[in-house]
């Protein structure tokens, strides 16, 4: 099986920048996409962007463009680096990604923006 943890959350003002890393562990031999999705105080959980195995990406309209997400095979991670921060992307924010049989997620990383 895959365990995905997240990391680098935390609390910013209007504005600023955060980093949230994605680590996979296990089967990685097993994944081809991860994704980034969050979720917000109405419990719905939204795509941000997600990233393949040959780094092709595919991202939610509503980032706009200050979402990049990339990708290190080597060290099975995967980064999204996120600019000028609003307070609508206060959200947890969870790695995904689907094998043949099974969808995994990570345990979600806070992001908080100030407005």
């Amino acid at each position: 099986q895959v365990q995905l943890v997240e990391s680098g959350g935390g609390v910013a003002q209007a504005g600023g920048s955060l980093t949230l890393s994605c680590a996979a562990s296990g089967n990685t031999r097993s994944i081809n996409t991860i994704g980034w999705y969050r979720q917000n105080v109405r419990k719905d959980r939204d795509l941000v962007s997600t990233i393949d195995r040959a780094g092709l990406t595919h991202n939610a309209d509503s980032e706009k463009g200050r979402f990049t997400i990339s990708r290190d095979n080597a060290k099975n991670t995967v980064t999204i680096q996120m600019n000028n921060l609003k307070p609508e992307d206060t959200a947890v924010y969870y790695c995904n990604t689907p094998t043949w049989d099974h969808q995994y997620w990570g345990q979600g990383t806070q992001v908080t923006v100030s407005s």
